[in-house]
């Protein structure tokens, strides 16, 4: 387990340092293969042993060697972010192999989507359609039985943000829509407590806003996406345990 894991984060941080191309490049339709990566502020190319996961950063203290121009620390932290998730996703599921590797997937897709909503306040639909068609595959082929709960989680949980879109317009958008559906793909029934962190979450953070703002940030628009993706963590590694809970509480 011990080499899994450390393979696991170490992993992780490559991915999270090609998850920062992919939310930068695919909403502008760039693409995320090529060409390599360059300096924001003087356009030269970043060298290889300049484009280390954290390790480059922590070297260069946060700037560029070509032209000393600040770099953000939320490359860093998304690498970190992005390993310690994989090591989480490969802690819990190991058991499962397909399931790590859906789990794997699924927190990809979530660091991604939290970026570019956070940055852009889209969630591009071509990064939610290779994230469908992934976690369709893998269930295909290793739980073909379990296709049916999560078509119908996708279309519930799709279906119950939908109608919060069409209430209330200026709070939800149909990117939100969408992931919640994706999320319904990878979680099945896990699902509905992904949701009710996310809710929780985003509720919780905007009465804060609006109770040291006032009334003016009620016009203010605040990503839903990176709290469908908190929710969505927490559906992946502990949403099986909150639904028993519930159902040995209540039920």
């Amino acid at each position: 387990m011990a080499p899994a894991a450390v393979f696991a984060f170490l992993g992780g941080l490559l991915i999270g340092s090609f998850l920062t191309v992919v939310a930068h490049r695919v909403p502008r339709a760039e693409s995320v293969v090529g060409p390599r990566s360059r300096c924001p502020g003087c356009e030269t190319q970043i060298a290889a042993y300049d484009n280390v996961p954290v390790v480059s950063w922590l070297m260069l203290r946060g700037r560029a060697r070509c032209c000393q121009e600040g770099i953000s620390p939320r490359y860093p932290l998304t690498e970190l972010a992005v390993g310690l998730l994989f090591l989480l996703t490969v802690l819990v599921l190991w058991e499962e192999p397909w399931e790590v590797a859906l789990g794997l997937v699924f927190v990809s897709t979530l660091v991604a989507v939290t970026l570019t909503d956070l940055e852009l306040k889209i969630i591009p639909n071509k990064i939610l359609l290779v994230a469908s068609v992934l976690a369709l595959a893998i269930v295909a082929i290793a739980d073909p039985g379990s296709l049916p709960e999560r078509l119908l989680a996708a279309a519930a949980a799709g279906g119950l943000l939908f109608a919060a879109a069409l209430a209330y317009p200026q709070g939800m958008g149909l990117g939100d829509v969408k992931l919640a559906a994706v999320m319904g793909l990878f979680l099945g029934r896990n699902v509905a407590p992904a949701l009710l962190v996310a809710l929780l979450a985003g509720s919780i953070v905007g009465l804060a806003i609006v109770f040291r703002e006032g009334a003016a940030a009620r016009k203010r628009g605040i990503p839903f996406g990176p709290f469908l993706a908190l929710g969505g963590v927490v559906g992946l590694l502990a949403g099986g345990d909150l639904i028993d809970l519930y159902l040995h509480t209540f039920a």
